[in-house]
């Protein structure tokens, strides 16, 4: 029998190659199985049980601070890991004995369409770097990407088109699409670079002299794009949390609250499973709840 050290290896490497799954994935998977591996002190697949897998989640289930929903990535982990070794013919224990913990529902907020306008338009339109962060603003809101796609994006872009590829989670491509004032914003913070760097948006260096223009210093890195999102936020003077993901939230909502459908919002987010975008329809619910009130039984007024 294949030691375990083995099978997990062969187990990365298939996720990496013939998925097409991230290093980022790869990392994630191995720090969850080795993590039940080493709890459980397994030298080779055969002794994966049921029992042990019940002792680990309770393990799990008593540690601080790790969420339900962390506690349900290392299961899937390990139903994912046997699914593999069942598929190459190893005689493990069947993934359907372990259940899925049950988990609530996300709950996701959303600004306020007011809040919203002041959030994308505190940027200074006068400094080279609110022309970027205002870009950056409206394009997250815009596009609805994520914010490691967002970092990535390549400067030399058709904006006359107003499409861009973006290649996201599992490599896989799909097209997001730039309104009139993502577009417009993009111009102006491009009109005014100086530097040659590819990227669409860079890091710059802190602005000493009001007379001296900040200077590019290179890729504008997730950290650096959080903390100008949290500045803007306090800026307009909003209570409610304001995140990358979070404008990614207010693009899908925005969509579906003026009638888009769920197939389509699950294409321009990238999600492979349409449950991952049904989060957002009970975001729709003030809608309907509108259209009742106006619509429903008004001969009995």
């Amino acid at each position: 029998m294949i030691s375990i050290e083995k099978a997990l290896k062969d187990y990365l490497d298939y996720l990496e190659i013939e998925k097409n799954r991230s290093p980022k994935t790869r990392e994630n998977y191995e720090r969850y199985l080795r993590a039940f591996m080493n709890y459980s002190k397994i030298k080779k697949p055969k002794e994966i049980t049921i029992e042990k897998i019940k002792d680990f989640r309770v393990s799990l289930a008593r540690k601080e601070n790790l969420k339900k929903l962390t506690q349900t990535y290392y299961v899937i982990a390990i139903r994912n890991f046997l699914k593999y070794l069942i598929r190459n013919d190893y005689e493990v224990l069947s993934p359907d004995k372990i259940e899925l913990p049950k988990i609530p529902k996300r709950e996701i907020e959303i600004i306020e369409y007011n809040d919203l306008e002041r959030f994308l338009s505190a940027p200074a339109q006068n400094t080279l770097r609110g022309l970027r962060d205002r870009a950056i603003l409206e394009t997250f809101f815009s596009t609805g990407l994520r914010i490691s796609e967002l970092c990535n994006l390549d400067r030399y872009l058709n904006l006359n088109r107003g499409e861009i590829t973006v290649r996201g989670k599992g490599e896989k491509l799909r097209v997001v699409f730039l309104s009139e004032r993502a577009k417009a914003a993009i111009k102006n913070w491009l009109d005014k670079r100086t530097d040659a760097l590819e990227y669409l948006f860079v890091s710059l260096s802190k602005q000493i002299s009001p007379l001296k223009s900040p200077k590019v210093i290179g890729k504008i890195t997730p950290r650096a794009v959080q903390r100008l999102v949290e500045f803007y936020r306090r800026k307009a003077g909003i209570a409610k949390n304001i995140t990358p993901h979070q404008i990614r939230h207010q693009f899908a909502t925005d969509l579906l609250i003026n009638g888009a459908d769920l197939r389509s919002v699950q294409e321009l987010l990238g999600h492979s499973n349409i449950s991952t975008t049904q989060i957002y329809t009970h975001l729709t619910n003030k809608e309907l709840r509108d259209v009742h009130k106006a619509f429903h039984a008004r001969r009995r007024k």
